[in-house]
């Protein structure tokens, strides 16, 4: 992606959010560690298991029934299953990822099948191309609330926007959402809350979180969505169809070929360091999970690649050595 003009930042919002919106369990913040790492935890709802005690023999009282069988209980204890930490197991992980001075790495998990997740890092970040993925879920939303379909022409600059990462076509369909506006009226319905739109025609100077952008990523790949099954079929396709050198970032973490993701890079024209973005959709052992690592500070793209690379496998070993 072309490198943009900086800007002043604009003001954000600080502190923790709720990191994901779990359907079949409930989501509990748990508090950071000193690396400044927040992690959400299902509470899973324990199943009392009960055993009943055989019936007593006519003229036999039940407790001499029971007195004669001693071995035998009338109910059991509920067992609660342990829980896993996964923010220890991540923070654990992470410390294996390499940064340069003066870099930064953000990352956030979300197991489908468990429903747990969890993230390492605060603060925001540029999205660089990565919001392309926000800009066409934003336009399906506004195509879905006018009951219309999407024209031909959206459909050539989305198709280019996502899969070769075509800045021009991200460019006029900023404008047609209504460039931050847009953006930001349709992640308020998402549940994004700390992503904010660039300026003006800065697209890629959008500012958001780990966490949020995993947020969008279930509205695209979860069924609680905002985006009808026709909107998130459509986008999934896309980002599964990522022309061959980008195939880099979140993918790295996957098992094989089955993975669906979008990319960013930017060069600041302020620094020279470079901003280096991957998420998406990754299956390892037949587990699904959604990932969202970002990272700033980097002095060349490529070690930028191996960083949010090396992120997204801890992301996933926080799940799979458990």
């Amino acid at each position: 992606m072309a490198p943009h003009r900086a800007r002043r930042r604009r003001t954000r919002r600080s502190g923790r959010r709720t990191l994901v919106h779990i359907v079949v369990a409930s989501a509990v913040l748990v508090g950071g560690t000193a690396a400044g790492a927040v992690y959400v935890k299902a509470q899973a709802h324990d199943r009392r298991s009960l055993v009943s005690s055989p019936s007593a023999s006519p003229g036999t009282s039940s407790s001499a029934s029971a007195a004669s069988s001693p071995s035998q209980e009338t109910s059991v204890e509920p067992v609660t299953k342990p829980t896993v930490d996964r923010d220890a197991l991540l923070t654990k992980a992470m410390k294996a990822v390499a940064l340069e001075d003066g870099a930064e790495v953000s990352v956030a998990v979300f197991d489908i099948d468990s429903g747990e997740g969890a993230a390492y890092g605060e603060g925001a970040f540029d999205t660089a191309s990565i919001v392309k993925v926000d800009i066409l879920a934003t336009l399906l939303l506004q195509a879905q609330d006018a009951d219309r379909h999407l024209t031909a022409t959206e459909k050539t600059y989305a198709t280019a926007m996502i899969t070769n990462s075509d800045n021009a076509s991200a460019s006029a369909l900023w404008d047609i959402i209504g460039q931050a506006d847009g953006l930001d009226a349709a992640n308020k319905r998402f549940g994004l809350t700390d992503t904010s739109g660039g300026d003006g025609a800065l697209w890629g100077l959008t500012q958001t979180t780990a966490a949020d952008q995993l947020t969008l990523l279930q509205q695209v790949f979860g069924d609680d969505s905002e985006l009808s099954e026709a909107s998130r079929t459509y986008l999934q396709g896309l980002m599964g169809e990522i022309a061959a050198d980008q195939h880099w970032g979140v993918s790295a973490a996957a098992d094989g070929t089955q993975w669906a993701l979008k990319n960013g890079w930017l060069a600041r024209s302020s620094t020279g360091l470079w901003d280096i973005n991957s998420i998406g959709r990754v299956t390892v052992d037949g587990a699904e999970y959604l990932v969202a690592t970002l990272s700033n500070g980097n002095t060349t793209k490529a070690k930028g690649i191996s960083v949010v690379e090396a992120a997204a496998k801890a992301a996933v070993a926080a799940f799979g050595s458990a």
